[in-house]
């Protein structure tokens, strides 16, 4: 490079020839000149290729960012319907519930109270007299008696049936006074009585002379096709409103709801049959 600008310097002061031989040099300097920085510098080439190589990295960078962008924007409204449908069952379980809420249970309750109020009607038990078996229980009767004597054996355990065909009121009073005397007669006495024929009040009030101290005493009225059926069960019935002792097995009403349970005869029962069973429980529920 000096000798180069030394000829300039010789040459340049020259007229004509100075420039001639001026250029001549400058065109070959011109020449070694880029070839003397490629050399120097290297070549220019690398340079775009680097160049191009980084935009190359620029323009596709922009592509790879797109495409998170579009899956952002499709989970959105995935999201929106999923859930709509989700909150609309709930409003049809809250409406099953009105349903259970009815108003039948009060009514369920109250039957059972009816029904149990007839049991308190029975009177307590006071102790027996003198001469009369406590716990044990007698009962005199006439025929009809001996159709549901099995049922009433099985209803009231050790119960003491002392029962005679075509037996009257007088020969019951009879039987009892015996039992009473011997030691066997039962603080509760059963009387089925008067089916044979009428009784009066007085007949009614020997017989309690004959059982005083007695517990309780379980009255039978009667079902029988005689003029004496009805007066028969007044007389019973206004017996046991005098002495507090005393309640009525009403055979009579009890009958008269089935009138399938007894003979054509009007008064005995089938021996182990729906109308002696019903009688014996009927007896039983008193005692």
């Amino acid at each position: 490079m000096p000798p180069l600008s030394a000829e300039i310097d010789q040459w340049a002061p020259d007229g004509g020839l100075g420039r001639r031989r001026y250029r001549h040099p400058l065109v070959v300097a011109g020449v070694l000149f880029p070839l003397l920085t490629f050399a120097a510098c290297g070549s220019s080439r690398p340079v775009a290729a680097k160049a191009g190589r980084t935009e190359n990295t620029v323009a596709t960078s922009p592509t790879k960012l797109t495409p998170p962008a579009t899956t952002a924007t499709t989970s959105a409204p995935t999201i929106v319907p999923t859930t709509a449908p989700k909150t609309a069952p709930p409003t049809t379980t809250l409406k099953a519930a009105p349903p259970p809420v009815a108003t039948t249970t009060p009514t369920t309750v109250h039957p059972p109270a009816t029904t149990a109020t007839p049991t308190t009607a029975l009177p307590a038990l006071a102790p027996p007299a003198a001469g009369l078996v406590a716990g044990h229980v007698t009962a005199v009767g006439d025929s009809v008696m001996l159709d549901y004597q099995a049922d009433l054996q099985a209803d009231v355990p050790g119960i003491d049936v002392e029962a005679a065909v075509s037996r009257q009121w007088a020969e019951g009073e009879d039987a009892l006074q015996q039992l009473r005397a011997e030691g066997r007669l039962g603080a509760v006495v059963i009387v089925a009585l008067g089916t044979n024929g009428p009784i009066t009040d007085a007949d009614f009030n020997a017989m309690m002379s004959i059982l005083a101290g007695a517990s309780r005493v379980v009255f039978v009225n009667i079902v029988v096709d005689k003029p004496w059926q009805d007066p028969n069960n007044e007389v019973l019935s206004d017996g046991v409103a005098r002495y507090s002792n005393t309640v009525i097995a009403d055979w009579r009403t009890l009958e008269s709801q089935h009138p399938g349970w007894i003979y054509s005869d009007g008064t005995h029962l089938p021996i182990g049959g729906p109308g002696a069973q019903a009688l014996a429980a009927l007896v039983a529920s008193e005692v």
